[in-house]
Formats: C-alpha cells, sequence, structure tokens
C-alpha cells in the first residue's frame, strides 16, 4: 500500500478540513449579503490582532503581488530604498524596486546568517531612506531577521517607512503592526494561515496611508491601494473580482487562530521549531540557520556525509512525506522542510519516522525513533 504523501515543504502547507470546507462551499455573488458580511469580518479580525490602526488588504494574488503592492504604494521612480536580504526571497525586493526605477543599496548576509543590527544603524546614519525592507523569514535559509529590533532602531528615521514581508512568518512569528514600527506587513495565505494559495494580504499601517496619498497617481493599476481601498471599507462595492472562496477560507483560517491565541500560535510554534531542529540534528544533520536566529516555520537542513540530495528527497517521498530542495550554492546539500500553520503532532511525528526510515534505505543507519524521541523530549522541556 503506497503511503499518504504528507505536505512538509516551506509553503504551502496543510490545509485543515474545516478550511477546505469552506473552499469547497457554493460560490456566490461577491455582493451577496452573507458574503459582504463575512468579508468584512475577516478584515476587522485581520487589523485587530494584527493590533493596526491602519488598513488590510486582502487581495486575489500571490505574495509576490503583496510584495509588489509594498513597494508601489510607498515609494516613486528615484526614491532610494535600502534591502536587508538574508537569501533568495530579500533579494527578489532588489529586482522588484530596479524595475520600478527605485535606487536601491542593499544590505546582504551570508546564507544563514542574519544582517548585523549595527550594519544597518550604520547604513541609515550615512544615507536617508524612504524605504527600509527585510524578509522576516527567508524560505531560502531558514533565517529569521530580529523584525522588533530593526523597528524600534527606525523610530530614530522617521523619514523612512519600514515594509517586512511575513510571507513565511505571519500567524507564526510576532509581527504586531503599529506597536513595533512596522508601516507595510505583507503575505501570502498559503504558509502559516493554512490556507490554499491564492490571496495576496497587505497591512498599511496610518505612515504607509499617508505616504500613500503624498504619491499622487502611480502607475500601478491593479496594485494600488486607492483602488481597493473602497472595497475594504465596503465588500459590496467593485473594483476587481474577491476570491469568494478563498476569502471564506482565510476567514476559518483567522476563527482558528482566533480559538488557539495569536500569542499561543506563536509559542507553539517556537516550540515545535526547536523540537524539530533538535530531532534532526540528533539524525546527524545540520540546520543552515545560526541557533540565535532559526525560523520557528521552516528549518533549512544540511545532509550530513553520504546522502544522496535527490536519492534521498524521492525515497523520503515514497516514504509519505515531501519536501523542497535548497536553493542557490546550497542546491543538492540541503533539503528544506516547513512546520507551519495548522501542522498537527500527527503530521511531525509522522514525518520524522518518514526521514528515519529514508535514512536506512539510503544507508545512513539510525535507530528506529531516535529522532521521534528527541522530538517528543523536547517538547516538555
Amino acid at each position: 500500500m503506497k503511503n499518504r504523501k504528507l505536505l512538509m515543504i516551506p509553503g504551502p502547507s496543510p490545509v485543515a478540513r474545516s478550511i477546505q470546507d469552506q473552499m469547497g462551499r457554493e460560490t456566490v455573488a461577491f455582493g451577496d449579503p452573507a458574503f459582504v458580511r463575512d468579508f468584512k469580518e475577516l478584515l476587522a479580525d485581520l487589523k485587530s490582532l494584527w493590533r493596526t490602526a491602519g488598513e488590510v488588504f486582502v487581495v486575489a494574488g500571490s505574495g509576490t503581488l503583496a510584495m509588489e503592492m509594498g513597494i508601489a504604494n510607498t515609494v516613486k521612480r528615484g526614491d532610494r530604498v535600502l534591502v536587508v536580504s538574508h537569501g533568495f526571497f530579500g533579494d527578489r525586493f532588489v529586482e522588484l524596486c530596479e524595475r520600478k526605477g527605485i535606487l536601491v543599496d542593499v544590505l546582504k548576509s551570508e546564507w544563514g546568517k542574519i544582517v548585523p543590527v549595527g550594519e544597518i544603524r550604520d547604513a541609515l546614519r550615512k544615507q536617508a531612506y524612504r524605504a527600509l525592507t527585510v524578509t522576516h523569514v527567508d524560505t531560502s535559509t531558514g533565517v529569521s531577521a530580529p523584525v522588533a529590533e530593526i523597528g524600534l532602531l527606525l523610530k530614530n528615521h522617521q523619514g523612512t517607512l519600514y515594509i517586512v514581508d511575513g510571507v513565511c512568518a505571519t500567524a507564526a512569528e510576532p509581527e504586531y503592526i503599529d506597536e513595533s514600527g512596522i508601516d507595510i506587513l505583507l503575505t501570502g495565505s498559503q504558509k502559516a494561515f493554512g490556507v490554499a494559495p491564492g490571496l495576496a494580504i497587505v497591512w498599511a499601517g496610518p505612515r504607509a496611508m499617508q505616504r500613500r496619498k503624498e504619491l499622487g497617481t502611480i502607475p500601478e493599476y491593479y496594485a494600488d491601494f486607492e483602488k481597493w481601498l473602497p472595497i475594504m471599507k465596503d465588500p459590496s462595492k467593485y473594483f476587481a473580482t474577491p476570491a469568494v472562496n478563498l476569502v471564506w477560507a482565510l476567514k476559518e483560517s483567522v476563527r482558528i487562530i482566533k480559538e488557539e491565541g495569536l500569542d499561543a500560535r506563536h509559542e507553539r510554534h517556537a516550540k515545535v521549531g526547536k523540537a524539530i531542529q533538535s530531532a534532526l540534528e540528533t539524525l546527524g544533520f545540520r540546520i543552515l540557520a545560526d541557533p540565535a536566529h532559526r525560523a520557528t516555520t521552516l528549518s533549512a537542513i544540511l545532509y550530513p556525509e553520504g546522502l544522496n540530495d535527490a536519492a534521498f528527497r524521492q525515497t523520503l517521498g515514497d516514504e509519505g512525506a515531501q519536501v523542497s530542495a535548497g536553493l542557490g550554492a546550497y542546491a543538492g546539500k540541503m533539503f528544506r522542510m516547513g512546520h507551519m500553520g495548522n501542522t498537527d503532532m500527527h503530521d511531525l511525528v509522522a514525518v520524522l519516522a518518514s526521514i528515519e526510515r529514508t535514512m536506512n534505505r539510503c544507508g545512513k543507519p539510525v535507530e528506529p525513533g531516535a529522532g521521534v524521541t528527541a522530538f517528543l523530549k523536547n517538547l516538555t522541556k
């Protein structure tokens, strides 16, 4: 009998049955009174839970669209932006800005490490920037940026808006918008929210909304906050068709988050992430990210000597778990595994057991249950 394959990539993450059920509802008109009410409630919850006096935009699209919305509505051609990059997805901001004629300075870290906050402070002292971008969790490296510390630093640079890419962090790692000094927080539905891909979510704090007014007319159409703001105020209005069933699915995800408690969800991810990483180290793997800056949502996992990447991931798939390949210079040297959102204890224990079986099949024998035992022991600490 073939094993059911667990989705353990860095996103999309597993979708809980109650969220799937919302996607399977009979679709209604976007102006249906019940849908309008649900959409309004969702938007109110997203602003309340992430603690902003600004706005939130829920739009059909990917996390990359959310990145473009964050840039397009806050900076213009000729402005200068500081990009703090901890990997492949941090670098994506560079191309996005350069295509718009925005001047870019980049602070890059070695993969697995962060750009020291002191280097960011020095850069801000030397040059005025209209915005600073950072990816909270870069899925290429498994590094989590010190978002709150950078936000505190930027309080002394009021002309610089703070744009945080939360695609692989939001709903798993703390990102309280106004109190953390975040002006734009952007994410997608498919990671720690545990919804299928298809929704771009962008929070814009008060300073970001003021910046959008100051920009006047912008070249972008679909990505323009001012096109979407009337709909976010009154979802019965029309600009572009909302993803009705995905909005319902996100509403169910937020209901689950409220039931768990957002702080408790952050704590769960921190505990599970640490336990998973410890278990993998017990099995002989290494974690790319420095211990002080490891993400709670995924791990970038370096192979021990003697394991072939393609053979390992193929065999792991046969054993019932799908993970992702390494990127950049680490292609063939590591795999990446998600452990976020609504992934439950059954999934986590099963994937570790699958990794153990895979190692034994690939000629790197381990004691059966060694990783699972280390995981369970760490959860009780």
